[in-house]
C-alpha cells in the first residue's frame, strides 16, 4: 500500500494578521510598511526602561469584529500577559500576548470543498504586538535590526487540528482572508507580511490518535504552505515507515530547495514563564459595546451574493468575481447606483478592469477609478460621444489616476466627430479609392465592408461611430 492509504494528516493553522490600524498596539508610532529602518519607533516600542504601553482601542475593535465573523464567543474580562523570551528583534525581552483571557475563543468558519461543506473549529483570536525584522548581511557577515514592525499590532487565529489536507487549509485561508478584508480589518497582503501562517502537522494512521506534530514557521505564500504540507507530511511518514520516531520541534521551510529543517525544540507554554502584564489594566466589555460592533459588521459576502442575485439580475459567474473583493464590490455598486446599468459596470469591471490588475499585480484595492468616473464613462459611450477603443483608452488612464473621462478625452482627442457632413465626404472619397473592395461588397462579399470601415475610422483618426459608419455605409453602397 502506498503512503496515501496508511496515513492521513491532521493540520492546525496559526495565522498572524496584522490589523490595519495607522499606529501601534501600544503606543502612537506609525505602522506604515517600508519606511526607512529605526524611524517609527518611540521608547514604548523599543522597550525603553520606565515606558507605559497603552491599548490602541481601534485594536480591540477589529479583533471583536473578527471574532463576530468567525463565530466566537467574545471574552467579556480579558488581559494582556508578558510571554519571556530573548532574542535580538524583541527589544523588551518579552512580548505582549494573550495566553489566559484570549478575547476571541470556540468559533468556526465553513469551507466549500468538492465532497461539500466543512466546519473548522477556531480555538481562539488573541491579540499580541509584533516583533522587529532581523536583516541579515552577507556581503558586511553581520545581522542588523530594524525595529520599525516591533509593536506593530497583530491578531492571532488558531484553528482547531480539523484540517486533513493542503487543500483545505488553502479554502480555510482563502475564507479568513476574504472575511477579514471584507471587515477592513486587515489587507491580508502575504508578500507584505501582514498574513503569516505557522502550519502545525501530524500523521496518524486513519482512526488512531493524532502522532508528534511539528510546527513550520512564518510561510507566507499559498504555494510555500502546499508545498510545506506535502513535504513535511512526507518526512513524517518516512521516518515511521523506516521504524523512527517524530519529534516535536519548530522546523523552517526552505521554499527554493523544497525541503525543511530543523530550529528547535517545540517549546510550551511554561518555556515562556507566561505572568500578567502589571503595566495594562484588565478590559471589560459591556454588552451595549459589544451591540454596537455587531451592528457595525459589514455586509459579509455571502449575503452580498443572494442580495445581487435579487437585486442587479446578473449572471451568477459576474456575481461570483465581482464579490470576491469588497472593494470591487463597492465599485460596482457605487458606479451602478449612479448609472443604472448594472451589466454594463459588470461588464467594465470584469473586462478591462480584472485585465489591468492582472497586468499590473494588483489587488483591487489598489485601483484608483471613482464610480463617479466610472459611471460617467459609461454614459459617454452609450451616448455614443466615444467609441469602444476609446473608451478602453480612458478606462487604463483612469485605473491609474482616476482621472475625468470627459477631460481624458478631450485632451487626447479621443470624441467622436458628429459633424454628418464632414462624415459622408470622408465615406465618398474612401469608396472612391477603395472600388475593388466595393465591387467585392456588392458580389456579396461581408467582410469587404469591413475594411471600408477600417479606413474611415483611419481617415477619421478614430473619431467616429463604427457602428454610424458601417450604417452610413450599407446606405450609401445600395
Amino acid at each position: 500500500m502506498g503512503k496515501e492509504k496508511q496515513y492521513e494528516s491532521v493540520i492546525g493553522l496559526e495565522v498572524h494578521v496584522e490589523l490595519a490600524t495607522k499606529t501601534k498596539i501600544f503606543c502612537g508610532c506609525s505602522t506604515a510598511f517600508g519606511g526607512v529602518p529605526n524611524t517609527h519607533t518611540c521608547p514604548v516600542c523599543t522597550g525603553m526602561p520606565g515606558s507605559l504601553p497603552v491599548l490602541n482601542r481601534k485594536v480591540l475593535e477589529y479583533a471583536v469584529s473578527v471574532g463576530l465573523a468567525t463565530n466566537c464567543e467574545i471574552t467579556r474580562y480579558c488581559k494582556f500577559d508578558r510571554k519571556n523570551y530573548f532574542y535580538p528583534d524583541n527589544p523588551q525581552n518579552y512580548q505582549i500576548s494573550q495566553l489566559y483571557l484570549p478575547i476571541c475563543r470556540n468559533g468556526w468558519v465553513e469551507i466549500e470543498m468538492p465532497e461539500g461543506t466543512k466546519r473548522i473549529g477556531i480555538h481562539e483570536i488573541h491579540m499580541e504586538e509584533d516583533a522587529g525584522k532581523l536583516i541579515h548581511d552577507e556581503w558586511e557577515d553581520c545581522t542588523l535590526v530594524d525595529y520599525n514592525r516591533s509593536g506593530v499590532p497583530l491578531i492571532e487565529i488558531v484553528s482547531e487540528p480539523d484540517m486533513r489536507s493542503a487543500e483545505e487549509v488553502i479554502a480555510y485561508l482563502e475564507k479568513l482572508r476574504l472575511m477579514i478584508r471584507y471587515l477592513g480589518a486587515s489587507d491580508c497582503k502575504l508578500q507584505e507580511g501582514s498574513m503569516r501562517v505557522d502550519v502545525n502537522l501530524s500523521v496518524r494512521e486513519p482512526g488512531a490518535e493524532p502522532g508528534v506534530r511539528t510546527e513550520m514557521k512564518n510561510l507566507n505564500s499559498f504555494k510555500a504552505i502546499t508545498r510545506a504540507i506535502a513535504g513535511e507530511r512526507d518526512r513524517q511518514i518516512d521516518l515511521l515507515t523506516s521504524g523512527a520516531v517524530v519529534v516535536q520541534e519548530t522546523r523552517r521551510w526552505d521554499d527554493a530547495k523544497g525541503c525543511s529543517y530543523a530550529m528547535r525544540s517545540k517549546e510550551d507554554a511554561r518555556d515562556y514563564r507566561y505572568f500578567p502584564d502589571p503595566d495594562l489594566v484588565p478590559i471589560r466589555i459591556s454588552e451595549a459595546w459589544l451591540e454596537e460592533r455587531k451592528a457595525a459588521l459589514p455586509e459579509m459576502r455571502t449575503e452580498k451574493i443572494q442580495r445581487y442575485r435579487e437585486e442587479y439580475q446578473i449572471p451568477d459567474y459576474d456575481i461570483e468575481i465581482l464579490t470576491d473583493s469588497r472593494q470591487m464590490a463597492m465599485l460596482f455598486e457605487e458606479t451602478t447606483a449612479l448609472c443604472n446599468q448594472p451589466k454594463k459596470v459588470s461588464n467594465w469591471l470584469m473586462g478591462e478592469g480584472m485585465r489591468l490588475l492582472k497586468e499590473r499585480g494588483r489587488d483591487p484595492e489598489d485601483m484608483l477609478i471613482s464610480p463617479a468616473h466610472l459611471a460617467k464613462l459609461i454614459v459617454m459611450r452609450e451616448a455614443g460621444e466615444i467609441n469602444g477603443s476609446s473608451a478602453k483608452e480612458i478606462f487604463e488612464v483612469m485605473f491609474d489616476t482616476d482621472t475625468d473621462p470627459a477631460d481624458c478625452a478631450r485632451e487626447r482627442g479621443l470624441l467622436i466627430v458628429n459633424d454628418t457632413g464632414g462624415l459622408t465626404e470622408v465615406l465618398r472619397k474612401v469608396i472612391a479609392e477603395n472600388p475593388k473592395s466595393v465591387e467585392d461588397y456588392l458580389g456579396g462579399k461581408e467582410k469587404a465592408l469591413g475594411f471600408l470601415v477600417g479606413q474611415t475610422m483611419k481617415a477619421m483618426k478614430g473619431k467616429a461611430d463604427p457602428a454610424q459608419v458601417n450604417q452610413m455605409l450599407r446606405e450609401m453602397l445600395v
